[in-house]
């Protein structure tokens, strides 16, 4: 297969250049604003409310992703020019550390509005795949996140690495950590559900999914396999969270149904 040749930029007027990766940004968080009003009566909440989690969460994916991509993928250059860490037209994000800036800012909204943290954090682990699927969409436009060489038929040449074909990883990221996350956690949070059972869900089945992907996934060039040829930086990152998701899953076991009223 070819690689399909979208350019990055989608809409320039002017001097302003909007880009595919920033608009997945918008239609990640406008999904998941949709969704969470959808069933804000089940915890009580406003659509002014949502919009607020929203802003709070929005803060954390930025500025947790930007900081968790310089310590975990960035270090060097960190120390050499702790600036870079704002100019983030140079560089990537961490899903990782966007991950702990979203808790941190569901922590802050729970205390607020009294909630219980991890009934907070089951409310909002359904409304996250979507972004994430959209975010990978943009990786692929952006030609981002190379895979590995493969013989598949929908193998394709990536841009900058020759002509042998490549998986298209990010399109497998897309497919697993959007859409079949998503589903998965809608279908099961529909009903009540012992409190922490959906945010266990959630972080393991992101991280299999993650760590499974790694697989035909190029490491980072700067980083290469972190030990025994294969292991790399996002398999190092992801098995804490496999191994989360699996004991609050069990933890979840022992505590009580939420009885929220239905979506």
């Amino acid at each position: 297969m070819n690689y399909p040749d979208i350019d990055p930029v989608a809409i320039s007027l002017g001097p302003l250049s909007i880009h595919w990766y920033g608009l997945m940004y918008v239609i990640g968080f406008v999904a998941a604003w949709w969704l969470g009003c959808r069933r804000a009566a089940r915890l009580g909440l406003t659509r002014d409310d949502i919009g607020d989690l929203l802003f709070y969460c929005a803060i954390g994916v930025v500025a947790g992703g930007r900081l968790g991509y310089a310590l975990f993928y960035g270090m060097g250059r960190l120390i050499d020019n702790p600036l870079w860490l704002f100019q983030i037209w140079d560089g990537g994000m961490s899903f990782h550390g966007g991950l702990i800036g979203v808790l941190l800012a569901a922590l802050y909204f729970a205390r607020k509005k009294r909630l219980a943290f991890f009934t907070l954090t089951d409310f909002i682990a359904p409304l996250v795949p979507i972004g994430l699927g959209a975010g990978r969409l943009g990786n692929f436009i952006n030609r981002e996140l190379p895979g590995r060489i493969t013989e598949l038929p929908w193998g394709m040449p990536f841009p900058g690495l020759g002509t042998e074909p490549h998986h298209p990883s990010a399109l497998y990221e897309a497919l697993l950590e959007g859409l079949v996350l998503f589903v998965v956690l809608w279908v099961v949070s529909a009903s009540p559900r012992q409190r922490g059972l959906i945010s266990g869900l959630f972080l393991m089945l992101y991280g299999v999914f993650r760590f499974a992907v790694e697989f035909v996934r190029l490491p980072d060039a700067h980083i290469g396999f972190i030990a025994f040829g294969w292991v790399t930086m996002g398999m190092l990152l992801t098995l804490p969270m496999i191994l989360a998701g699996a004991a609050l899953i069990a933890w979840s076991r022992r505590q009580p149904v939420d009885q929220r009223l239905p979506g």
